[in-house]
């Protein structure tokens, strides 16, 4: 029953963000012609009132993002094209990021440098995996092999803990940047404005949330290496 108990608990843990995200984003994502501009159109909007008119909008089909090497706000289709809360939302907190590294926000440039640096840190992670059980058989040093796989774990975990511990640029970018223009340039209904809050918050977690599913990979590595 422990076990059961656990189980559930770590399933939580890892699903629960992310299933409460989506809700979220989809439940006020309809109806999709709730405002008068797009996504794209109110990202733009925003950029150019903050003297941000270098900064591109553009759709991708790669996830809402803001990319500071590129300088461009980057929309899904859903996001790019709808007039919905969710789109306007959503374009208001990526452009809160930009509006970060036109600021020279150091928590921006410090997440985006540990980003950078995870994917080689990951990719060294799974070929550490790989090899960790062939080290610990030809050496016949079992120790070897358990550091080596331990290692390896961690390493794909880093990910996740990058973005637990820069949740704080995310949250400054809702509620320190993006809802303050929303507010000041009055483009919220004002039935709208808490949902817009729960939104922010989504938009904030997004990133968590993504990334609390790939410690699954772990679990994956874990079930081929015990075979």
């Amino acid at each position: 029953m422990t076990i059961v108990v656990i189980l559930l608990m770590i399933a939580a843990f890892v699903f629960g963000p992310g299933l409460w995200v989506r809700r979220v984003l989809e439940r006020y994502s309809l109806p999709a012609d709730r405002y008068s501009g797009t996504g794209a159109q109110l990202a733009r909007h925003l950029l150019d009132k903050h003297g941000l008119n270098d900064v591109a909008v553009e759709k991708t089909p790669e996830g809402d993002h803001y990319d500071p090497e590129a300088k461009a706000v980057r929309l899904t289709e859903d996001k790019f094209d709808s007039r919905s809360l969710t789109a306007i939302t959503v374009a208001a907190h990526e452009v809160g990021h930009a509006l970060q590294d036109h600021q020279g926000y150091a928590p921006l440039k410090i997440r985006s440098q540990l980003v950078r640096a995870s994917r080689n840190v990951e990719r060294l992670g799974a070929g550490v995996l790989l090899v960790s059980p062939f080290i610990g058989a030809l050496t016949r040093a079992p120790g070897l092999g358990v550091l080596m796989f331990g290692a390896g774990m961690l390493t794909l975990g880093t990910t996740t803990l990058i973005h637990l511990a820069t949740l704080p640029t995310e949250f400054d970018a809702s509620f320190g940047r993006a809802l303050p223009m929303l507010d000041e340039h009055r483009i919220l209904k004002s039935v709208d404005r808490p949902h817009a809050r729960r939104l922010l918050r989504a938009a904030a977690l997004t990133y968590v949330a993504a990334s609390l599913m790939s410690l699954l990979n772990i679990a994956r590595w874990w079930a081929i290496l015990r075979r």
